[in-house]
């Protein structure tokens, strides 16, 4: 059932469409012109607006300009009896769902509903999903660390300055270069992430380059690298450090040209990507030890964003925990726990040296284990994996 709002000055239309929806179980909402149509809009809550073209003062055209602006996800059907091609072009460009003709078919109007009334849910349960995404990536705290690299992020994600992530294994740099994704003007195109450190050295080429059909004993089929996936959006270079000296040779050519070849082909292949990288190696020990080429490093770090160790912002513990807490009770459909004062006060005294991560699965193991409250003594007993 669907919150219907119905614009039009003709009162036999306005009653007719009532009467045959309102059948259909749909809730009718009725205004009898443009601007008492919008009033009702603000007012209401509304799943789909029907809009009359033809209407004396302020027309159809300008209602939908108005409603679009105001929400883009609500379905518009636009309906006219002085319709034409052009005009029904017209409301399409500007939005609209669907443009139908009177006399109206009916059969064809509930059938555009259902579809309208199909497209609100799965938006609905985009954005649910969407929410839920953003929650698991969220960078937690409010200490002066994490909010130097909150800034950081929000200054440089709309441009698409390349940016080297620094920060010991599991601080949350792969946190750090989603949102910097999410925040930029590519947020609608991939996100594609290779942990460099996880590929073989003698595949990393094919990896982010792709291959051509028999390039290599194993290439079957010719394969799209990850820069090619990537194409409008953003890769992610997760470990850099650790990518062979060959890969980084072809890295820095597709950083310069934007182009790339792929393996055992000699034709370019453009490319227009934002390159993030993060490491948690001393970047310049290993450009004195031969193993990262300096030129590269200079072209990835056009801006640096340090994620501070968990050890350096232990006054953001309460908050993480809690973070936790809601994020993976609801993982396992369970109520979240009472985390005592005493219990953070332990946990703030753990050394974490495996930062974020090691946090959260010693928050997951202190769930499962402990009963309604989680005390200091529980994470005394539970914070070291070990057969109790």
């Amino acid at each position: 059932m669907a919150d219907i709002l119905v614009i039009d000055d003709e009162k036999s239309i306005r009653n007719t469409l009532q009467e045959v929806l309102e059948y259909e179980q749909h809730k009718v909402t009725l205004a009898t012109n443009g601007q008492e149509g919008i009033e009702m809009f603000e007012n209401g809550n509304f799943d789909i607006v029907l809009c009359d073209i033809k209407m004396p003062g302020m027309d159809g055209m300008e209602v939908l300009d108005t409603l679009i602006k105001k929400s883009r996800d609500i379905p518009v059907i636009m309906i006219s009896g002085h319709g034409n091609i052009d005009t029904a072009v017209e409301a399409i460009k500007k939005g609209a769902y669907d443009f139908i003709e009177k006399p109206l078919d009916l059969n064809r109007l509930l059938v555009t509903i259902r579809n309208a009334t199909e497209r609100n849910e799965l938006v609905t349960e985009t954005k649910i999903l969407k929410r839920k995404i953003n929650k698991a990536y969220d960078i937690v705290g409010e200490s002066q660390a994490i909010i130097k690299v909150k800034e950081r992020i929000e200054k440089v994600a709309p441009t698409d300055a390349r940016v080297l992530i620094t920060g010991d294994n599991g601080t949350g740099k792969e946190l750090v270069a989603r949102w910097l994704h999410e925040k930029s003007p590519r947020a609608g195109m991939p996100f594609i992430e290779v942990n460099c450190a996880a590929i073989p050295s003698e595949l990393i080429e094919s990896e982010l380059f792709g291959h051509e059909k028999g390039a290599f004993t194993s290439a079957i089929k010719q394969r799209k690298g990850k820069f090619e996936q990537a194409h409008g959006g953003t890769l992610f270079l997760d470990e850099v450090g650790d990518m062979s000296l060959s890969a980084q040779a072809k890295v820095l050519r597709a950083l310069q040209e934007h182009k790339i070849t792929r393996v055992g082909s000699d034709k370019d292949i453009e490319v227009d990507v934002r390159v993030i990288a993060a490491t948690n190696k001393n970047m310049k020990a290993e450009i004195e030890n031969k193993t990262f080429r300096e030129d590269l490093y200079h072209r990835l770090s056009v801006i640096i964003i340090h994620v501070p160790a968990l050890t350096e912002r232990k006054e953001d513990i309460p908050l993480l925990a809690e973070h936790f807490n809601e994020l993976i009770c609801g993982e396992y459909g369970r109520p979240k726990k009472i985390i005592r004062p005493d219990a953070i006060a332990e946990l703030q005294k753990l050394p974490w040296t495996g930062n974020i991560r090691e946090f959260r699965n010693v928050l997951e193991r202190l769930i499962i284990l402990c009963e309604r409250e989680i005390t200091g003594e529980d994470v005394k007993a539970y914070a070291q994996p070990i057969n109790r």
